[in-house]
């Protein structure tokens, strides 16, 4: 089992900045990826971002150019650096660990940005 511990959500004016952390503990394996998703209300989950132990990154487009993930492997943990927030970027967003065909879920932070 893989835990996840996610933090740096908050309410934040339009235009502001937030950064988002996630960090895993539990049955870590070196080659694995992790990312962040994103529930608004009304709608489905969505991918944010997407970043691989390697390094490769994949964004949703509506946040290309915003945001921004990286990772430090040495401490399990990746971040997710939110720039120019929109009241639409308004979610909870979730934490994801996917390793040897198994994906783990955060308990979800709350990001709201107020206009």
């Amino acid at each position: 089992q893989v835990q996840l511990v996610e933090s740096g959500g908050g309410l934040v004016q339009a235009g502001g900045s937030l950064r988002l952390s996630c960090t895993a503990s539990g049955s870590i394996f070196s080659i694995n990826a992790m990312g962040w998703y994103r529930r608004a209300p009304g709608k489905q989950r969505e991918l944010v971002a997407h970043i691989t132990s390697g390094g490769s990154t994949t964004y949703a487009d509506s946040v290309k150019g915003r945001f921004t993930i990286s990772r430090d492997n040495a401490k399990n943990t990746a971040y997710l650096q939110m720039n120019s927030l929109r009241p639409e970027d308004t979610a909870v967003f979730y934490c994801m660990y996917q390793t040897r065909g198994r994906v783990y879920w955060g308990q979800g932070t709350q990001v709201t940005v107020s206009s």
